[in-house]
């Protein structure tokens, strides 16, 4: 038996499961979904259990980082930083999004901007100073 026929088949007896259906909306909704299916495999498109196809970004990873903004490689969407409940709503941590799109393990996730204000910052506090003479 075809695996789209497998397939359409589940799908029909869980709908069967909960409502009432006559032998001809059975038969007939099995060959629609099996066809479908079929339709969506042969398209190209991955479907549960299927091999899914590598994630295209919305712009390229190297210029995803820019001056006043960063674009996420999830959703395309700009932010002046990438937080971990954003990065979360993928299933990913910061650690894995570094990963997955081929930045360094180090690497902030936030604007060119943004990261050179922090940097000035940490060293006009000179916390390194402070927590010698303590």
């Amino acid at each position: 038996m075809e695996d789209f026929l497998k397939e359409a088949l589940e799908i029909v007896k869980a709908q069967a499961s909960v409502r009432n259906m006559t032998e001809e909306e059975i038969t007939s909704m099995v060959r629609r979904l099996s066809d479908d299916i079929r339709g969506i495999v042969s398209a190209g498109t991955a479907i549960p259990g299927g091999e899914a196809e590598a994630p295209t970004p919305p712009v390229d990873p190297k210029k995803a980082v820019r001056e006043r903004s960063i674009i996420c490689l999830e959703s395309g969407k700009s932010f002046k930083i990438l937080t971990k409940k954003h990065l979360s709503k993928f299933g990913l941590t910061p650690d894995t999004y570094r990963e997955k799109w081929g930045y360094p393990k180090g690497m902030p996730l936030v604007c060119k901007e943004l990261q050179r204000e922090r940097r000035k910052k940490m060293k006009e506090m000179r916390l390194w100073e402070k927590r010698v003479k303590n």
